[in-house]
């Protein structure tokens, strides 16, 4: 990941850790498991996920939306509950430990020959799980908020997010359900100590970035443990490097990979090193039955600040626990708590053709490009949005879409209006990098690729778009479609299917 992120890796490892809870005396009953952030060493305290521990509500999962709902008490889980925490080596004792390591591949959890027994592996010491104590559930009602408004309303049956305490007894809809519900929530755990805790090091693990203080396109790097509890000889704090891409209050977005198990995993700033600036809150959403490759954040400055609340309004004599939460330290950068953003950002629209969505580029005040499989029907009627001033709506039309035999993959829009204020960028003169044309797709499998994209530059456009802007003239357009035959080869790719792509999962 580059020497600039080593600091901020081996804070972000040192502070993560993975969180179970299980039924006492019901082995066969299951567990559940995230990720969590080690707060303080001595005396141990652990932010996690609430998703998993939804089974064990008294009330069940009604409770957390309860009215007025800020935080639960730990009483309002069953006496059956038990937690464990599990983390990697610590500075302190990494050395102390690597004699005792022995040759093993997997935890007990995994594969382990004699169950309840710890084997770490060779070279990488883990430490044996220990037992918590639930103090507190808690809630951000600002990211409940901003969630309900973003994602709720008409378009709510569209989102669907990944589930982070499943259960073989309960149905589909039920699990939706209280996964819903638990979004927002956190859990506060003490730790209980052990022997060995006098070699581990004392006092906060991590200092807190301030709420918006990160602008957007801010780097990150999310630390979590991919499926939770299973097998985190391979799978604990494992790391993901992204950028900040939006935010709604403490509501973010990062396109850093997380996948399920990550919930309640640390988001950390790459400067300084080892600020935490907020948990996962849903790792993967898809809306439409289509997949969006960013994972739901909320802000850490907020959690820990309803913390300190509801420990000093539950237990009295614990102010002294809540002073060793963490604390929030001064922006980075020096940046201001509110940016902008770059010019680049405000250009980039939202296009909705029908039932298809996509992103498109502002070239003039009413002209935008998109992809011709966003919007693929000439005089088809569009709506666009831009973040220039917020959620502006505009309507316009698609006057040119290439054929769909055609290697390029573009679509011209004509708004109503002028898009104010929307900074028009300059094309480049040389070859950059302009707009997304399409995942790589294996025409003989169906199989699509994510993460390889191939895209159009804007230098293969701006002729065209010069003369439509002079003369309204679609002619320099249209020659897209019949482009030569080395372009048609490097873009054989997106040849159409003879039938719909199956998936194998």
């Amino acid at each position: 990941m580059g020497r600039q992120w080593g600091p901020a890796m081996r804070a972000a490892e040192q502070a993560g850790c993975v969180v179970s809870a299980s039924r006492a005396g019901r082995p066969k009953a299951g567990s559940w498991s995230c990720s969590g952030v080690i707060l303080s060493r001595r005396p141990g305290l652990v932010l996690c996920h609430g998703g998993i521990f939804t089974p064990f509500l008294r009330a069940g999962s009604g409770a957390l939306t309860a009215t007025g709902a800020s935080f639960l008490s730990s009483d309002s889980c069953g006496d059956d509950l038990r937690l464990n925490v599990q983390w990697g080596p610590t500075a302190a004792n990494t050395e102390s430990r690597a004699e005792q390591s022995r040759p093993g591949l997997c935890t007990p959890q995994c594969a382990g020959p004699e169950p309840g027994r710890y084997a770490p592996p060779r070279g990488r010491p883990m430490q044996p799980p220990r037992s918590a104590e639930l103090l507190l559930l808690l809630s951000c009602p600002a990211f409940r908020a901003h969630f309900a408004r973003l994602f709720g309303g008409e378009a709510a049956e569209q989102w669907r997010f990944a589930s982070v305490a499943p259960d073989d007894e309960v149905s589909e809809e039920e699990e939706e359900e209280d996964q819903l519900r638990a979004l927002g929530w956190f859990a506060l755990l003490r730790v209980r100590p052990s022997p060995e805790e006098e070699v581990e090091e004392r006092g906060p693990v991590v200092a807190v970035t301030p709420l918006g203080a990160l602008p957007k396109g801010a780097p990150l790097l999310a630390c979590g443990s991919p499926f939770g509890a299973f097998c985190p000889d391979i799978f604990l704090n494992t790391l993901s490097r992204g950028v900040l891409s939006n935010s709604a209050g403490p509501l973010l977005l990062t396109d850093a990979r997380c996948l399920p198990g990550t919930e309640g995993g640390g988001v950390f700033a790459a400067r300084p090193a080892g600020v935490l600036v907020a948990l996962v809150a849903a790792p993967l959403c898809w809306k439409a039955r289509e997949w969006v490759g960013l994972t739901l954040l909320c802000a850490a400055a907020p959690v820990l600040c309803a913390a300190r609340a509801a420990l000093c309004h539950l237990h009295p004599g614990a102010a002294a626990l809540a002073d060793l939460l963490p604390h929030e330290m001064g922006a980075p950068w020096g940046l201001p708590l509110r940016d902008p953003g770059p010019p680049w950002a405000a250009a980039a629209v939202l296009v909705e053709c029908g039932t298809v969505w996509g992103s498109g580029v502002a070239v003039a005040p009413r002209v935008v490009v998109t992809c011709r499989h966003v919007a693929p029907r000439e005089a088809a009627k569009v709506l666009v949005r831009s973040t220039t001033p917020k959620s502006a709506i505009i309507w316009g039309h698609v006057v040119f879409a290439t054929q769909e035999t055609s290697p390029y993959d573009i679509a011209l829009l004509s708004l109503e209006e002028d898009l104010d204020g929307v900074p028009i960028p300059v094309p480049a003169e040389h070859f950059h990098e302009g707009i997304v044309a399409s995942n790589t797709r294996d025409n003989n499998t169906g199989a699509t690729y994510p993460h390889l994209n191939f895209s159009i530059p804007i230098t293969v456009l701006q002729p065209a778009l010069q003369r439509y802007s002079r003369t309204g003239d679609l002619g320099g357009l249209r020659q897209l479609d019949h482009a030569a035959e080395p372009v048609r080869v490097v873009w054989r790719l997106q040849r159409p299917l003879a039938e719909a792509p199956r998936s194998k999962l």
